[in-house]
Formats: structure tokens, sequence, C-alpha cells
């Protein structure tokens, strides 16, 4: 039994007319008469006494009609569920994020919402190399990336820089300066993601150190930011770095965080995207990152 019988045996069942019924469904008489015959066949019962003059339903046909109307309404609330699904996710964006964005991207969340009320902002989170892999397939609508990754074939569009700050043992002689200068943490351990997990990162910390004429010493490397920085507060003496935004949530016992000078590294974050022109929704998306 397929939904196009059980359409033309409908339709035939409110006209009473095979004629009108083709006209209807924009279709031969033949044809409706063909699928009507299949459908009796199929079910081993006329559905319709037939006459030159008029057309009726028999006893099967008229218990067969509340199923048919059922069926077809069935299709239509399915058809609508799907509509409303692609509508949904053409208003839909999914931007990849990481740690670390701090009040940034509280302000993202209300730009966007303020500039696409219609629209709804899903973020995900994962590894930065997932995160690039997933906009060019078009997982992701876009994802927010600190530094470039050339050669990617996707857009960078730069959107603000942050300093960065170290994270010192509070009983460390450092600590309790208002700066510090990058060379005196020369000899102390520096605990870094590596640099398949965060080469932008690593790049501009070692690139700091050498600026400031030294080689750092690598210490173990960086886990968790609870983890790290508890090891810092508590164990041996050590150093990281962390954004100034983050850094301002992260009231640790046992750890203090000052700025760094000469030099005095920052970090831009970029908004990654396909090069294929934007639809509207992304658009929004991309003012409310610069807003931000």
């Amino acid at each position: 039994m397929e939904i196009r019988q059980l359409r033309y045996f409908l339709t035939v069942a409110e006209e009473l007319h095979f004629g009108r019924a083709a006209e209807r469904l924009h279709i031969v008489q033949s044809a409706v008469s063909q699928q009507v015959r299949r459908l009796e066949r199929e079910l081993n019962a006329e559905l319709f006494d037939r006459t030159t003059r008029a057309v009726s339903l028999t006893e099967a046909g008229r218990r067969l009609l509340p199923h048919a109307r059922e069926v077809l309404a069935a299709e239509v609330r399915g058809r609508a569920a799907v509509d409303e699904l692609r509508t949904e996710q053409a208003a839909t964006l999914r931007l990849g994020t990481s740690a670390g964005l701090g009040t940034r991207l509280d302000a993202i969340l209300d730009g966007f919402a303020r500039l696409a009320p219609g629209a709804r902002l899903e973020l995900v989170t994962a590894a930065t190399d997932a995160r690039l892999r997933s906009v060019r397939s078009g997982e992701l609508d876009a994802t927010l990336l600190r530094g470039e990754r050339p050669g990617t074939g996707l857009e960078f569009l730069p959107l603000w820089e942050d300093a960065l700050m170290v994270a010192l043992p509070a009983r460390h002689d450092l600590a309790v300066r208002a700066v510090v200068d990058t060379a005196d943490l020369a000899g102390l351990p520096l605990r870094l993601s590596p640099p398949s997990r965060n080469p932008a990162l690593y790049d501009l910390v070692t690139a700091s150190c050498r600026e400031a004429g030294f080689e750092p010493v690598m210490g173990p490397e960086f886990t968790t930011a609870q983890d790290t920085l508890a090891t810092i507060g508590f164990g041996m003496p050590s150093w990281t770095v962390f954004y100034a935004p983050h850094a301002e949530q992260l009231p640790v016992p046992g750890v203090v965080f000052r700025p760094l000078r000469n030099p005095s590294p920052v970090m831009r974050t970029f908004l990654a995207v396909r090069p294929d022109p934007p639809r509207a929704v992304l658009r929004a998306l991309i003012e409310a990152c610069h807003g931000a």
C-alpha cells in the first residue's frame, strides 16, 4: 500500500467522480483508475461501486476512508516536522570555542542575540585541529582561534588581542612585584602545552623568552588549569601563562598573576570561517565578534 494510492483513493472518495479527482490531482483519469485498482487488488476488496452514472463507496471503502485520512494527515505532519528542522538548522550557527575566552564569549553571545534575535548559537568545544577540520567540512560554521593557521584553506578574520600574564607561586620572590620582567623568569621551569596542542601559544612564549635573552627551561607539560595551578602554588616552583581575561577569573590559593614586560607578549584571536560568501546569520556573528 502506497501513500500515492491512498491519496488517489481519498480524492475519488471526496469527489465521487474519477474525472474530477484526476483534475484535482493534475493527472490523467486512467492513472487514477489504475492506482485505485492496484489498491483494491492489494486489499482484495472493492472500494467503489462504479456505474456509468455514479461512483459510490462500498462498505470496504467507507471503512478504509478514516484510516486513509489519518495516514495522509500523518504524512503532512511528518513533512512539516522536517521542514521545521530545516528552518531551525538554517537559523542555527555552530561556533567552535576554546577555554579562556572570559567575558569575551559573554559579549559575543549578547551581541549575537541582539543582532539575530530569531537565530540560535550553538557552542562546540574541541581541540584546535578538530575545530578547524569541522569548519572546513561544514560541521561548524566558524571557530574562534588564537593565532593564525596558514595553509588550512580558511579565512581568518582578526578580532582582538589579549595580553599574557604570568602565573607564579605566591611564595616566590617575583610575586611581590606588580609587573614581572620576562628575563627574570630565566631558570624557572616553564609549564606549557606542547606545540602539537597549542602551537600559537608555545611559539609566542618561547619567542618572548628568547627576545628577553634566554632559552626557557621546560618543566612538566600544562595539563588542566586547575591541576597546573595547584602544582605551581604548592609544588616545586615553576611558571606558566594565562590570557588576561582568563586569569581574572582564576583566583587560586598559592598563585599570583602578574603582567609581563620586556617584552609584553600579546596573542591575537581570529574567527576562522570558510571563504564562501557568508549567509546573513553568519554576518551577524562576525559583527558580534568584532563588537566583543
